[in-house]
């Protein structure tokens, strides 16, 4: 029933005048206003299978996620190039050049599809990749640049459309989103946000960016210390649920969002080749 909807939204948002020329197809934003009602798998191996339905998200560290879908697909955000001791070659990355804990410059040229979340100095860049299974969109936000200038349309937040998810993450934040930008995002179910309350944006600055997206898991990324890490859970916790998971992974499903927005604290861990 869910996919009938989602086809129809879409198929009556292609059919007005204009659409076709500026929006390309995207669940996220055709139902951005129907987000239902999370089933946790603790300490799931990130070899397991994934179960049907599901998407597994497994925090590396700082700000890289293995993304994983139940065929098969793994997506690594803000790739450096080291994901751990494992053998893996990903079939996307995606990375922001705001530091160099966030990007590299020599990919493996194995991996098929590398999406640098910047393209020439303030021009920013488009991505919009349909692997079936996965898709991979980005929406440009501006950076500080060297000597405290600003670059415009330097980070990338990128959106991973998997399973009937909506997956977002914010990469190197360095602004509150205009108006434009919050609706080209669309909906977010799972929302990976920095909490550093520095580097990127004051804690009480990303807490509203957390506030306005109101997604059902929310991800705190980018810290750099336990306390650190608290200021922004305790700053949340009135207004969201708190779970605390004792390992690196979770299994997400559509069908079990939780019905209050939650923060989930994962703890970071690389990828080792004995799992």
């Amino acid at each position: 029933m869910l996919r009938r909807i989602i086809a129809l939204s879409i198929a009556v948002l292609l059919a007005a005048p204009g659409w076709a020329d500026t929006r390309r197809p995207s669940h996220c934003i055709a139902i951005a206003d129907a987000t239902p009602g999370v089933g946790y798998v603790h300490k799931a191996s990130w070899t397991a299978p994934v179960p049907e339905y599901s998407v597994r998200i497994h925090y590396i560290a700082h700000a890289s996620f293995l993304i994983q879908t139940q065929g098969g697909l793994n997506a690594v955000t803000d790739f450096t190039g080291f994901v751990g001791s494992a053998p893996l070659i990903p079939d996307i990355v995606t990375m922001n050049h705001a530091h160099s804990s966030h990007w590299t410059a020599n990919p493996d040229p194995a991996i098929p599809h590398v999406l640098p979340g910047w393209g020439p100095f303030g021009e920013g860049i488009d991505h919009h990749l349909d692997l079936g299974e996965m898709l991979v969109r980005n929406v440009s936000t501006d950076i500080r640049s060297a000597f405290s200038g600003v670059e415009d349309n330097g980070n990338s937040i990128f959106v991973f459309e998997v399973a009937g998810l909506c997956i977002g993450h914010l990469g190197h934040l360095h602004h509150m989103p205009s108006d434009a930008q919050f609706a080209a995002l669309g909906r977010l179910d799972v929302l990976m946000v920095p909490v550093d309350g520095g580097y990127t944006m004051a804690l009480a600055d990303m807490m509203q960016v957390v506030e306005r997206l109101r997604s059902s898991i929310v991800i705190p990324m980018h810290w750099f210390s336990q306390a650190g890490l608290e200021r922004f859970v305790l700053g949340m916790r009135d207004r969201f649920d708190v779970a605390v998971i004792d390992g690196p992974s979770i299994e997400v499903s559509l069908r079990d969002l939780p019905d209050r927005p939650t923060i989930v604290v994962l703890r970071p861990d690389y990828l080792r080749a004995s799992e």
